[in-house]
C-alpha cells in the first residue's frame, strides 16, 4: 500500500474514532552530545519533516491523547514536564498539505492544534517510526532553518523553544535531561544549549549553587586529562519544590 492509499484508508477510520477539527502537536526536546535536539518524523507522503502529532479520540482527555500519540508515532514513553504552551489556528494551516486529496479527507479538514512541549533523554529510548513515516530522528535545533517542515510545524517548534528558554529561567525544568550524576560544566552546557548562547562560568556556578537544589557528591568524574571535576546530584525534595514554585535565587 503506497502512502496516499494508506492516508485514504486511515481517513475513513479516523472519522469514527477522533474528534473533528482538533489535533495536538508535541515538541519533544532532548539533550545529547552537548546539543539540544528535537524529535521529528519524516513522512512517506511528500517526504517532509513533521512533529509527532496526531488527533484526539472522542472519549479521551487531551493530555492522555498526547501521551498516546507519542507512544504510537515514535515509541516515546514516560515523558517529563509535559505542558501546553500555545494554540495554533491559522486558516489553511493543515489543509494545503493534503491538496492532492478531495475535500472529504479527514486530515484535510481545518484543524486547530494544541502545542505541547516536553523533555526526554534521547539515551533511554529506541525510536520507533510509525506506518506514515520513513524515519524518526533527533534533529539538532541548529539544523532546523535548513530542513523543510510541513504545515506550520517549524513555527510551532520555534514557539516551543522560546517558551522553554523563558521557563528555564524560573524553573529547573531541563535538569532531567542530565544523568543522575553530573558536573557543573555539564549542567552549564545544558543551559547554553537551551538558551543558544555562552554563559559566564563564574556567574553561572554562583547562581546554580545559590538555588540550593544541588548536592555535592564525594565523587569525581574520572578519565579526563585535567583534575577530575566534582560530581553533583539534585536534592530531590528541594528540586520538586522548585518545579512547583519556581526558583528564588536565579
Amino acid at each position: 500500500m503506497d502512502s496516499k492509499e494508506l492516508i485514504l484508508q486511515r481517513s475513513n477510520e479516523a472519522k469514527e474514532i477522533f474528534l473533528p477539527n482538533l489535533s495536538a502537536d508535541p515538541v519533544i526536546f532532548g539533550f545529547d552530545q552537548n546539543e539540544l535536539k528535537v524529535l521529528l518524523l519524516k513522512m512517506n507522503y511528500r517526504h517532509q519533516w513533521f512533529l509527532p502529532g496526531g488527533y484526539v479520540k472522542r472519549d479521551e482527555d487531551l493530555d492522555d491523547a498526547v501521551l498516546r500519540i507519542l507512544r504510537e508515532r515514535a515509541g516515546v514513553n514516560a515523558v517529563s514536564y509535559l505542558e501546553e504552551f500555545a494554540v495554533f489556528g491559522k486558516t489553511n494551516r493543515s489543509e494545503a498539505y493534503f491538496e492532492d486529496f478531495d475535500e472529504t479527507l479527514f486530515h484535510k479538514q481545518r484543524f486547530i492544534t494544541i502545542g505541547y512541549y516536553a523533555l526526554y533523554n534521547p539515551s533511554i529510548i529506541d525510536l520507533t517510526k510509525d506506518e506514515y513515516s520513513e524515519s524518526c530522528e533527533w534533529i539538532n535545533v541548529g539544523q532546523l532553518p535548513d530542513i523543510e517542515m510541513a504545515m506550520d510545524h517549524k513555527e510551532i517548534v520555534e514557539k516551543a523553544l522560546l517558551t522553554l528558554r523563558e521557563k528555564i529561567s524560573i524553573k529547573p525544568i531541563g535538569f532531567n535531561l542530565l544523568p543522575d550524576k553530573f558536573t557543573l560544566s555539564e549542567l552549564q552546557k545544558l543551559y547554553e544549549a537551551i538558551l543558544g548562547k555562552e554563559l559566564n562560568r563564574g556567574n553561572f556556578y554562583r547562581k546554580i549553587k545559590n538555588m540550593g537544589i544541588l548536592k555535592k557528591l564525594d565523587e569525581q568524574r574520572k578519565g579526563g586529562a585535567h583534575k577530575a571535576p566534582d560530581l553533583y546530584s539534585f536534592d530531590e525534595e528541594i528540586y520538586t519544590k522548585a518545579l512547583e514554585n519556581g526558583l528564588v535565587s536565579w
